[in-house]
């Protein structure tokens, strides 16, 4: 695989029995570039998220990832090789405030000496977490709140505040501001951009057709199950009517040009 690609995948499929919910996805990811998916409910988008970071194991395929052939036994074998996701599930652990869940699976220690023993750095965590909000532009009003205590907004803001918080190979949102207000959202889309600025590359998941044209590079559209379209928008040749065409299928063939 050339240098130039951080994800590329070949044949990505999955049946859930008789159901065809992702057939034959071939897909590239260009170092630095934003790119959405988008298509119907159904149409394959987030199952095709869940074969890359390994939530699902795929009936065929193959996912390279960073130049490597990969086969991700679950999320946290993803994250670990550098690959941070917001789920449309948010996958948080209500139980937990928000810094145990900024920092799940990757928590501060201190005091090593005690062997195999370690105790967590609280301060530090919680120092970090004021740290990661205030430089996402996300505001909790206690961070010692349970999860389950928040509001729908603010959970999403949390996934996306972990997410964004540490340096990562690949960065994918799926639908991050489904839930959200309109100066939540714009929070989100300040966020990406900051992603953008650093060159870390994004794949975002969405339905909102002015967030798309405003922070993405190309459009990838899935219709039942299958990649469709392929448009490089930056280019200016294409509007949201003709995305709409690809998504309800009165337009076909959009060859990946741009990647290719």
């Amino acid at each position: 695989m050339s240098e130039e690609f951080v994800l590329k995948t070949e044949d990505l499929t999955k049946h859930y029995g008789g159901v065809r919910a992702l057939e034959g996805a071939n897909f590239q990811l260009k170092k630095g570039e934003h790119v959405a998916i988008m298509g119907d409910n159904g149409a394959g988008k987030s199952t095709f998220v869940r074969q890359i970071t390994g939530v699902e194991q795929r009936t065929r395929g193959t996912v390279i990832f960073d130049g490597q052939e990969v086969d991700f036994k679950g999320p946290i074998e993803a994250r670990e090789s550098g690959i941070e996701t917001v789920f449309q599930t948010l996958a948080l652990a209500d139980h937990l405030d928000v810094p145990d869940n900024l920092f799940l699976g990757r928590e501060k220690t201190k005091w090593n000496w005690l062997g195999p023993f370690r105790l967590l750095d609280y301060k530090a965590m919680r120092k970090d977490t004021m740290a990661a909000l205030e430089k996402t532009g996300v505001k909790i009003p206690n961070i010692h709140n349970t999860i389950e205590k928040m509001s729908g907004g603010q959970r999403q803001c949390v996934a996306i505040a972990r997410t964004a918080s540490f340096h990562s190979k690949l960065t994918i949102m799926d639908e991050p501001t489904a839930a959200l207000g309109v100066q939540e959202t714009k929070q989100v889309e300040n966020i990406i951009r900051q992603l953008k600025d650093q060159g870390e590359p994004l794949i975002l998941v969405s339905h909102n057709m002015r967030q798309v044209f405003d922070l993405v590079d190309r459009i990838v559209v899935f219709r039942r199950g299958q990649i469709c379209a392929n448009l490089d928008i930056k280019s200016g040749d294409y509007s949201g009517e003709d995305v709409v065409s690809y998504i309800t299928g009165a337009k076909t063939g959009a060859e990946y040009e741009s990647t290719s």
